[in-house]
């Protein structure tokens, strides 16, 4: 697993930090003027469409045009659209655009619901134009992106790139860059910092590392890839190439620790690595939010029913409350009562409460129900609409467990850099109940890398479908 980063050499900014291909500012803006002309093109077609060649284009039809451009142009910016894509999955950018073309779909109808001005402009000409401006802007790049790629491979617009490290290190970036021929990248030198033998490769050129003759080397990047162990040999290699008008980039060999969300961001002028980060930040987490509190509105309404029926048949069958409350940890290690629908005996944990064998504990005539349908959770939308949790996330796990555990389970904590889920990416997979520890967090870690609203949505599709009954719930 590797994090690319770029220094800053005498004083030289160095190209955008979340774009390993250092993308042109002159590409960019081709890229804004290409959205925007697709935008403006959309509204015309449109406006054929609904009414036809006879009424010239209304002014106020114009300014909704102009208007909606400008605040495209600052949406995408806002979401990533316009970093370089070279050798990127593009399903993502995708997903990117619909999120953006959403954002753009709620401003323009807020602003003509609180203008009250709604009833000047054809519904049927704005949904026109919406559908076909996200049509237009993401078939653009279906068909740019192929050529684009074509060429690249035929040997235009590439970049020479020289690889300084160990061979350890080394060997993942060339074997990757010869397998996505499409990213633009050749490795035309290795240089190894050691009397290890070079990485042998036919079309490469491989050596010991010789200040006096690599300075004068020229290529178009220069990749550092070193452990951060090493960091005075990775000093030393920075000044050699201190007078450069290559790129410099420090490739840190980080496989051997358990990163999530790892990137690298600016802060206060600063560059740094992130190692283990939320992804719930900024946009995503505004999302997350979002997502919460309007599906768990809708959830608590098709769940009203049951809700109102189940506490009647507890208090019938057993003594006690009919909810059951249990001290859980959350987001950023932050306790909450986590509600449940009381399945067991009210004096079932006089003794002390143990971890798993939860098919042996004493239940209620309707407890055994309740838990097999996972009925006993829906409850837990309270928590959702209160805050404490979301729809989707790792399970949480009571706090005097939480303590023994972060010892045992490696990366059992870094499950907390989200919020706890009623449903989550363990759970649809049937890890639940007295199942593997060790494999949930391994699904909750994967969960928190990939996050994306789509996801969200796939794990709740597959939680209705066949999340509910499992043999595992106990």
């Amino acid at each position: 697993m590797m994090v690319t980063c770029c220094l800053k050499i005498d004083g030289a900014t160095c190209p955008d930090m979340k774009n390993i291909s250092g993308f042109s500012v002159y590409s960019s803006l081709v890229a804004r003027l290409a959205d925007a002309s697709c935008i403006i093109a959309a509204g015309f077609v449109a406006y054929y469409f609904r009414f036809g060649h006879e009424p010239e284009l209304i002014e106020r039809y114009q300014w909704m045009m102009l208007s909606g451009t400008l605040l495209g142009s600052i949406i995408f910016s806002a979401c990533g659209i316009y970093k370089s894509w070279r050798g990127a999955v593009h399903v993502v950018l995708v997903k990117l655009f619909s999120r953006a073309f959403l954002i753009l779909v709620a401003i323009i109808a807020a602003y003509l619901f609180f203008t009250q001005t709604g009833e000047r402009f054809s519904r049927l000409w704005l949904g026109y134009w919406l559908i076909l401006s996200f049509c237009f802007c993401v078939g653009l790049r279906t068909v740019a992106y192929p050529v684009l790629n074509r060429l690249r491979k035929r040997g235009k617009n590439r970049k020479k790139v020289m690889l300084i490290g160990n061979k350890k290190s080394c060997m993942p970036a060339v074997a990757r860059l010869k397998r996505l021929p499409s990213a633009g990248f050749d490795v035309v030198a290795v240089r190894t910092l050691s009397s290890e033998q070079c990485i042998s490769f036919r079309d490469i050129d491989c050596d010991t590392f010789d200040p006096q003759r690599d300075v004068k080397m020229v290529v178009d990047e220069i990749w550092v890839c070193l452990p951060l162990s090493h960091g005075q040999q990775v000093e030393n290699v920075l000044n050699v190439f201190k007078s450069t008008f290559a790129n410099v980039r420090y490739m840190p060999d980080m496989r051997e620790f358990l990163l999530i969300n790892h990137d690298v961001s600016t802060v206060a002028g600063m560059y740094l690595l992130d190692m283990s980060c939320s992804p719930m930040n900024g946009n995503a987490r505004v999302v997350k939010e979002i997502e919460d509190k309007l599906l768990g509105l809708l959830i608590f309404i098709l769940t009203l029913p049951v809700m109102l029926i189940v506490p009647i048949l507890i208090k019938l069958t057993s003594k006690g409350p009919v909810f059951y409350k249990q001290k859980r940890m959350g987001w950023n290690g932050k306790s909450f009562n986590m509600l449940k629908f009381r399945t067991m005996p009210i004096n079932n944990e006089k003794e002390g409460v143990t971890w798993g064998n939860a098919s042996r504990k004493k239940t209620t005539p309707v407890g055994r129900f309740l838990r097999k349908t996972s009925i006993d959770e829906f409850p837990q939308i309270f928590n959702v609409l209160k805050g404490d949790m979301s729809l989707v996330g790792p399970r949480p796990e009571r706090v005097q467990f939480v303590e023994r555990f972060k010892h045992e389970i490696p990366g059992y904590m870094q499950k907390h850099m989200v919020k706890a889920g009623m449903t989550g990416w363990a759970q649809v997979h049937g890890w639940r109940g007295d199942t593997s520890l060790e494999k949930r967090i391994e699904m909750d870690l994967w969960y928190i890398e990939n996050w994306s609203f789509w996801l969200d949505m796939k794990i709740f599709y597959l939680t209705v479908l066949h999340g509910f009954i499992n043999r595992n719930a106990g």
